[in-house]
């Protein structure tokens, strides 16, 4: 099975933090972690520099593509850099980009 993964660290959220199923909101310093398995992403969030991991609320998600998983993590990074309770966007409205 095909496994990629992306991870980014030293992603600030904006105010409304990140939502996650395990720990509700939260702020601060996240690393992000994306992981594709040939048919759908996972997402998950840490706070950098700590070893425990909060699934972000809406994963994971179906994802056709490594490309399509490797611009849903990019956006995600945006989003939780935006703040407002992110979660993850659904796919129906990554895939029907122009």
């Amino acid at each position: 099975m095909v496994h990629t993964s992306w991870t980014t660290t030293g992603v600030f959220t904006g105010q409304g933090g990140a939502r996650t199923d395990e720990a509700g909101i939260v702020t601060g310093d996240l690393t992000v972690h994306t992981t594709w398995n040939g048919r759908q992403a996972e997402v998950k969030v840490q706070y950098t520099g700590t070893s425990g991991w909060f699934t972000l609320t809406g994963s994971p998600v179906p994802c056709p593509s490594r490309q399509d998983s490797r611009n849903l993590h990019q956006t995600v990074v945006e989003a939780v850099r935006a703040g407002g309770g992110t979660t993850v966007p659904q796919h129906d409205r990554l895939w029907a980009r122009p």
